[in-house]
């Protein structure tokens, strides 16, 4: 379940304070995770306007349509509500709400159907991304977003192993990867979002759509996973070998790929820019003369999305800070024959440290 009212209501308050830091009138969000994270309300976009309002004074509505109210109040007792009929105006509805003068700061996401009408409403105020106040605050996990994030971590530590006890010569990268998910959902998750398996030549491509590929004796197969718990995201990759001869190419670009990941945990940390942990991980890489051959950043924040705020990238010198969960990946990739990606979810700790959310072996699983 998600937290305690309490938490929302504080949640709440913050944005207002970070409205009222930047003049800023309201709030407006459509159903997504940061909706999810100040309302505890997760509900499916639809072409009816759901929008949470927040203002700079403090308060908070949700404007909802009609059929959708009881399941809001069941979840978000403590949320004023304005419904809607399908023959009412709920953009005319969420204007009234912003009383205050300046601009408004609307969802990333939100679809542009809602953006161009509530524009029209609200006509005459600037529209500036609704990030410029929730990335702030979702970036640093409390208490019960940290534990939610080990809960389905180790969910996906425990669905490996498993993994690993299966035949893979013979099968489909799709066959393989309908098992992974099963397992995932066996030990715990509530919704499997991705399953890449790519093997020989498709681990050359970091996101590979896993298909009909027969898997044979001899392949490397990268196996990317993940899905929600509670709302909150696991993401991991390991990288496995079918049948006992490992060609030795194979075995040192993992153990290149192995030492990269150890840098870039040991530059993570509380007060060091995203960007130094790129460059830690990428110089491991770059000195083996693989450097061309890691072709994406090294991590990307995670929480209620898969891919948030903050991201481990080249030019990003934001500091990280206590709270801060993200993930160290990764990868060489050798087109037309394999790729080795290594992939943990981290988080830091109040003392500075980054602290490893998964734990499964490491090391070149040997596999059937």
């Amino acid at each position: 379940m998600p937290a305690e009212r309490s938490t929302y209501q504080s949640r709440r308050k913050r944005a207002s304070e970070g409205l009222r830091a930047r003049g800023l009138a309201a709030l407006l969000l459509s159903p997504g995770s940061d909706l999810a994270y100040l309302a505890g309300y997760r509900v499916f976009a639809s072409e009816r306007l759901t929008c949470l309002v927040v203002s700079a004074d403090g308060d908070a509505t949700l404007v909802v349509p009609e059929l959708e109210s009881p399941r809001a109040k069941a979840v978000a007792p403590d949320l004023p509500q304005r419904t809607w009929n399908e023959t009412d105006d709920p953009y005319a509805l969420v204007a009234r709400l912003v009383a205050a003068p300046g601009d408004v700061a609307v969802a990333d996401q939100m679809w542009s159907l809602f953006v161009l009408r509530l524009q029209a409403a609200l006509r005459g105020r600037g529209f500036q991304l609704a990030s410029d106040i929730t990335r702030g605050l979702r970036m640093r996990k409390d208490a019960y977003e940290r534990d939610a994030l080990r809960a389905v971590s180790a969910a996906a530590d425990r669905a490996y192993p498993r993994l690993l006890e299966r035949e893979f010569a013979g099968r489909s990268e799709r066959e393989v990867g309908a098992e992974l998910a099963a397992f995932l959902r066996d030990e715990g998750h509530d919704e499997v979002t991705f399953t890449i398996v790519a093997s020989g030549p498709n681990g050359a491509s970091p996101h590979h759509e896993t298909g009909e590929r027969r898997i044979a004796r001899g392949d490397t197969v990268v196996l990317d996973f993940g899905g929600t718990r509670e709302w909150y995201c696991s993401d991991i990759t390991r990288t496995v070998h079918v049948g006992k001869d490992v060609d030795d190419e194979v075995r040192k670009v993992h153990d290149i790929v192995r030492r990269s990941q150890e840098a870039g945990y040991a530059a993570a940390r509380s007060g060091a820019t995203a960007a130094s942990v790129d460059a830690a991980s990428r110089h491991v890489i770059d000195e083996a003369g693989y450097g061309e051959r890691f072709i994406h950043r090294t991590g990307h924040g995670i929480g209620l999305d898969g891919h948030e705020h903050p991201y481990l990238v080249r030019g990003n010198d934001e500091k990280l800070e206590p709270g801060m969960a993200f993930s160290i990946e990764p990868g060489i990739y050798i087109p037309g024959r394999f790729g080795v990606r290594i992939e943990d979810i981290a988080i830091l700790g109040d003392d500075g440290r980054a602290e490893p959310l998964n734990r499964a072996d490491h090391a070149l699983a040997i596999v059937r």
